[in-house]
């Protein structure tokens, strides 16, 4: 028999950043299920949806943002204070192809759409 899971509210912390923090979910495309992928310090929702664009959804069909303090978290875990106390994070996951740390900013479905619309 599966055990469910135990989970506990986690306390808000201040992220060390007095500006408003929002919560951003993405849909890469049509029919896909949003996702959330981060969070971004912005003064206003317009504001949050430029910086939102920019950092993780420039390929997005859909980008929602919650204000992060009316996000209720609750977890089987704590929130650790650095990636190093997280057992899932910190030295990476060896999926580092090329060493950066980046992600790529061109996929194949983009590659060479300038050329395409330029004149």
């Amino acid at each position: 028999m599966v055990e469910k899971a135990r989970r506990s509210a986690v306390e808000s912390d201040e992220r060390g950043n007095p500006t408003r923090q929002w919560e951003v979910f993405i849909r890469n495309e049509e029919g896909a299920p949003m996702r959330h992928v981060g969070s971004v310090a912005a003064a206003s929702g317009t504001e949050a949806h430029e910086h939102a664009s920019r950092l993780f959804g420039w390929y997005a069909a859909d980008i929602w943002l919650c204000p992060a303090d009316d996000v209720e978290r609750y977890s089987t875990r704590g929130l650790a204070e650095t990636a190093e106390e997280r057992p899932d994070e910190g030295a990476g996951d060896g999926d580092d192809s090329d060493g950066k740390g980046e992600e790529p900013r061109v996929y194949e479905e983009t590659a060479g759409a300038s050329e395409v619309n330029s004149p």
